[in-house]
């Protein structure tokens, strides 16, 4: 492989042999410069840098076949911490990760929409005392939450000023990014994917979206409005969006979408209790479903129908190799999602005889953005040159 030297001090090159040592697990010093094509030189200093920052750490040694032993290097996890806020319509679940992307503390309370700064500055600080960990060690919080609906933005919070609180409050970094990319991110982070893959994953709630990560860092478009696959049209004269378009995958396979059209089904809505919240209409549906209740199947198997049609259209754009399902609509339900898009994708993909797409399912579906939010910390720490922009 051919050399590229980027500065030994710089953020790209840092965070290159910090993915690679995270990856990896453990690696020597010899394999990450054959692995990212830097110098023995510049290996040699932005270990040191990362050794002497406590994010890495030297651990046991691996046969050479020169002799010498050779050091191996692994993430030093219990180093840094990230806490991860999603704010959901009336509960926050809080998340802290060490640098692996290791869940060290998870839980969900109640949310009112008073004083949102002020709430959430109060659960930082009962949530890391509760975890009795050290302030100087935590590097940050990031905030996520759904994109607002089209239409329905003034009714969001006004992020930016929430940051901004939350920042001279608690006097450390707080990042802003929507569940869905964060959620990407987190099954990055967590999965120990390689840089090298083309990832995404795809976000099922009470709307859709897609994260994407290239070369290791989320892509955000022009706007940091990228990955809104549930405004992408599947017919092109079919329902109504909001958004304005018609036809929106959103409209047809969104847990949202699923609750509507059983509800519309008296028989069916008063055999499943349907009447509480769409997240609770939504997980009865799902139990029902993967029980063998052939109309609660009927619906969700449709809805995924429509999902695979627009997931495989993104693959096909992206030439995505490696694709994750997460989000609560795939927590009970997800086994359905996956095996519809796989037979989706081995029929229609383009790339499909050229390489294996990977279908995966969440480990934690329902914390996923949060673990993700936390991961935005972790990286925006460690690996800052991939976090330039963070919003």
């Amino acid at each position: 492989m051919a050399r590229r030297e980027t500065p030994a001090a710089g953020p790209g090159s840092r965070a290159l042999v910090v993915d690679v040592i995270r990856s990896a697990t453990t690696i020597s010093r010899v394999e990450l410069a054959e692995l990212t094509g830097l110098t023995q030189p510049s290996i040699s200093n932005i270990v040191r840098d990362l050794i002497a920052d406590g994010v890495i750490h030297e651990t046991g040694s691996a046969d050479s076949i020169r002799g010498k032993p050779r050091k191996l290097l692994a993430i030093n996890a219990a180093n840094r911490f990230g806490i991860g806020f999603q704010v959901g319509a009336e509960s926050l679940t809080c998340v802290a990760i060490d640098l692996t992307g290791g869940v060290v503390g998870r839980e969900v309370v109640p949310l009112t929409t008073a004083d949102l700064p002020a709430q959430l500055a109060e659960r930082f600080d009962d949530f890391t005392d509760g975890l009795d960990l050290p302030r100087d060690r935590v590097e940050g919080l990031a905030i996520v939450a759904p994109t607002a609906r089209p239409g329905h933005e003034s009714a969001a919070p006004e992020w930016g000023v929430v940051r901004a609180d939350l920042a001279d409050h608690l006097k450390i970094p707080v990042l802003v990014e929507n569940d869905a990319a964060a959620a990407a991110l987190g099954e990055f982070w967590t999965r120990r994917v390689s840089r090298e893959q083309s990832f995404g994953s795809v976000y099922l709630s009470t709307g859709i979206g897609a994260g994407l990560v290239f070369g290791g860092a989320l892509f955000r478009g022009a706007s940091f409005d990228a990955g809104e696959l549930g405004h992408s049209s599947i017919r092109y004269d079919g329902r109504p969006c909001p958004c304005g378009n018609q036809g929106c995958v959103e409209r047809y396979a969104s847990m949202a979408a699923t609750v509507d059209e059983a509800r519309a089904d008296p028989a069916l809505t008063s055999r499943l209790r349907l009447d509480g919240t769409v997240s609770s209409a939504y997980d009865a549906i799902a139990r029902a479903a993967v029980r063998g209740d052939a109309d609660a199947f009927a619906l969700v198997d449709r809805a995924a129908g429509y999902l695979s049609v627009a997931v495989t259209s993104m693959v096909n754009l992206l030439d995505l190799g490696r694709l994750v399902l997460t989000g609560p609509g795939v927590a009970v339900a997800g086994s359905i999602y996956a095996r519809r898009l796989r037979a989706h994708l081995a029929r229609t993909a383009h790339a499909r005889r050229r390489h294996e797409i990977v279908v995966e399912l969440s480990a934690q579906p329902r914390d996923a953005a949060s673990i993700g939010a936390a991961a935005l910390v972790v990286q925006a720490s460690i690996a800052p040159g991939h976090t330039l922009g963070v919003h």
